[in-house]
């Protein structure tokens, strides 16, 4: 089996040893602030999803890379070295322009928001990537091969060109020395992650930095930055942070009548968009609680649960090719339903016992159907509702899970 493993899977491990050591050295410079234990958590989740859900889209990607490379290519451009950096300029140019007009069109924000959201900037925000965002990006790197690169090279370099944004995002690094005038620094992009009004839709590069000079959009940090949103997410809900800009642009459409105006709102630039939409979505959708000092009490439940994760992650990374349909589905929905789970449970949310009783019925059809005793689940079912109804599970779950301590 292991001829079929796919190595890739290592870069999984490698990023949370990065991670470790990214915490040890901030706890070392007395900065352990720039980590915050749910906020951290929800980026690593977003990351696991996006990682999961790409293993199934990849290859179509890259089929379509070879496709668009070999019907419609306008140059016949050759495999020797000065072509490797005409390549990473190209793509870097072209990120240039996928990233800055994630920022300014509303259904791309859409995808890219997330990456956004958080108020840390650290490792952990790097993972912040959607599906959507995939998708998106992946579109646009379809120039590359219909400029005549081939679609090998185009694999590697953006492997290359994604490795190198995941070191951008530290506090620890500032400047790069005489480098800052060639790439992005931690800094640099430090200042694109900012929300404060003279760091807004600046730093638009990720590997180079000449772009943003160029097309007018650098700005060099000055004030420590405020990292995060202009106006907050106000949710670690797993849920709400990739779909809630998507229910806000819908909300907007329907204060509109005509076409062409609802269109204006979705190609249209975010800042136009009304901002008295989220707060009553949010007061719509997401329950409120009292504001108090709190420390969260289950972490050791909540890492397990990423922990495993993580696992399933990488298991199904190198063995993908191998696995079975019915294994890739169990994993996937199992992870989805786990990292929605987190999420919630950094809510308090009321209805997470059912989340719960759901994720082990996933659990307990795969267990039965593999080693072919799918005839004693609903015995098994029953017996569980039963000694809910004698036990109240569920009461002493939300007494003592749904809890967190006050200091």
């Amino acid at each position: 089996m292991m001829e079929h493993f796919n190595y890739l899977a290592f870069a999984i491990p490698a990023f949370f040893v990065f991670l470790f050591l990214e915490y040890q050295v901030a706890i070392k410079r007395n900065m352990a602030s720039v980590f915050k234990y749910e906020s951290s958590v929800s980026n690593l989740s977003i990351g696991i999803a996006e990682r999961l859900l790409n293993l199934f889209i990849s290859a179509s990607f890259y089929n379509l890379f070879f496709w668009v490379y070999k019907h419609h290519a306008i140059f016949n451009i050759p495999n020797q070295w000065w072509v490797w950096i005409a390549l990473i300029l190209v793509t870097d140019l072209i990120w240039y322009w996928y990233h800055r007009l994630g920022h300014e069109v509303n259904i791309l924000w859409a995808a890219h928001i997330v990456h956004h959201q958080s108020e840390e900037f650290n490792y952990t925000v790097s993972a912040r990537i959607t599906i959507f965002q995939a998708l998106i990006r992946n579109v646009f790197w379809c120039v590359i091969p219909l400029l005549g690169f081939h679609p090998a090279m185009v694999i590697v370099i953006l492997v290359v060109h994604g490795a190198y944004s995941f070191f951008t995002h530290t506090q620890l690094i500032k400047n790069l020395g005489w480098l800052d005038y060639i790439l992005v620094s931690p800094a640099i992009h430090g200042v694109h992650h900012a929300s404060d009004e003279k760091y807004l839709d600046k730093n638009y590069g990720d590997v180079f930095v000449f772009w943003d000079k160029l097309f007018g959009t650098f700005q060099k940090e000055e004030e420590a930055p405020t990292y995060g949103l202009t106006h907050p997410v106000k949710s670690y809900s797993f849920l709400w942070q990739h779909f809630h800009y998507y229910l806000e642009i819908l909300a907007a459409c329907k204060t509109e009548t005509g076409l062409r105006a609802k269109l204006k709102i979705v190609f249209g630039h975010p800042a136009r968009l009304d901002q008295q939409i989220r707060p009553l979505l949010e007061k719509r959708y997401l329950q409120h609680k009292v504001s108090t000092a709190y420390r969260f009490k289950f972490k050791g439940y909540l890492n397990v649960q990423i922990l495993v994760c993580v696992v399933l992650l990488t298991l199904i990374t190198g063995f993908y090719t191998v696995l079975h349909p019915a294994d890739k589905l169990f994993i996937v929905s199992f992870v989805l339903l786990t990292l929605i789970n987190c999420g919630a449970l950094m809510e308090q949310r009321k209805w997470i016992f059912n989340l719960e009783c759901f994720r082990l019925l996933v659990a307990m059809v795969y267990f039965f159907w593999s080693f072919g005793y799918i005839e004693l689940l609903l015995p098994l079912v029953i017996f569980l509702i039963i000694a809910e109804q004698v036990f109240r599970f569920s009461r002493l779950y939300r007494n003592y899970v749904l809890r967190y301590d006050e200091f």
